[in-house]
């Protein structure tokens, strides 16, 4: 077994734990969360190898990571692990501005002093898509159960063959829809996530791209509704994994918490939910994800 070593360092604040519980990403296979010891756990795909990944706090704006192998790491597949590993952790985003509006609000004012503001996500969009597909019309236990199915069933094993990596949509395709539907049992899901991993196998559509899109919100997220499975608060969560936060994600939930903060329990339209962050412009999302509601 072969060992090294990743260290990611940032000019800011990088708390782990808040990165990791800033939504129940970390509660879906590959990831494993040790919540005492502070450490993330990932079993990850590089083309033809399976690596194991440990990540721990090595300091205020550090964070160090293991790599577990059965043969040795090329230049080449360190560069594009660290590269997920920054994405996966939002290690990249400029929070600055975001830190100054928080700063201005009591209930986010824990924000900037906290360190908080990263999102945590998966290394590729496609892992991402399918799992928002995966919390549609449904319980969070049974997503936790699907995503873990779909890794189990068709992930590769890590170097240890204990874990699995996400699917590549390659094998997803391969395996077919029936199986996805009868036995990882997505359900009415099935057909999506089938046709979603035969698109990006096959090349038709190249989600990764998306990640780096210099267009507008408005066309991004037309994009992400045109894949079957994407709903209107689906391709929210998808842009706010993708660093645009000009949109919330607006459910009975949402409409529900910024009634009672902001409109005396009174009924809200989406309308309502959107201009209660107006004043955040681009981070409108964000502030809504970390603001620090009242307990209904």
């Amino acid at each position: 077994m072969n060992t090294s070593r990743i260290e990611l360092t940032s000019p800011n604040r990088i708390p782990l734990r808040a990165i990791v519980r800033s939504h129940g990403w970390c509660d879906l296979p590959p990831l494993r969360w040790d919540d005492e010891g502070g450490v993330l756990s990932r079993t990850e795909q590089l083309g033809p190898q399976v690596v194991e990944l440990e990540l721990r706090q090595a300091g205020e704006r550090a964070l160090s990571c293991a790599v577990r192998s059965t043969a040795p790491f090329s230049a080449a597949a360190e560069a594009e692990l660290e590269a997920r590993l920054r994405w996966m952790l939002s290690l990249d985003e400029e929070l600055e501005e975001f830190y100054r509006l928080c700063a201005a609000d009591p209930k986010l004012a824990h924000v900037p002093r906290e360190g908080k503001g990263r999102i945590l996500r998966s290394p590729t969009l496609f892992e991402d898509t399918v799992k928002c597909v995966c919390t549609t019309n449904t319980t969070w236990a049974q997503t936790k159960g699907m995503v873990r199915r779909l890794v189990e069933q068709l992930g590769a094993p890590g170097p240890l063959a204990l874990h699995k990596a996400f699917p590549a949509p390659q094998a997803v395709a391969a395996a077919g829809e029936p199986v996805l539907k009868d036995e990882v049992r997505l359900g009415y899901r099935a057909p999506y996530v089938y046709q979603l991993a035969t698109s990006v196998a096959s090349g038709e559509l190249d989600l990764e791209t998306l990640r780096t899109s210099s267009e507008p919100t408005p066309g991004l997220r037309k994009r992400l509704l045109a894949i079957k499975g994407i709903g209107p608060y689906a391709a929210a969560t998808l842009l706010n994994l993708l660093g645009r936060y000009d949109h919330i994600g607006v459910d009975t939930w949402a409409r529900k918490l910024v009634s009672s903060q902001f409109h005396a329990g009174q009924p809200v339209t989406e309308a309502d939910v959107q201009a209660a962050f107006e004043s955040f412009g681009p981070w409108r999302a964000l502030a809504f994800w970390f603001y620090d509601w009242d307990e209904l």
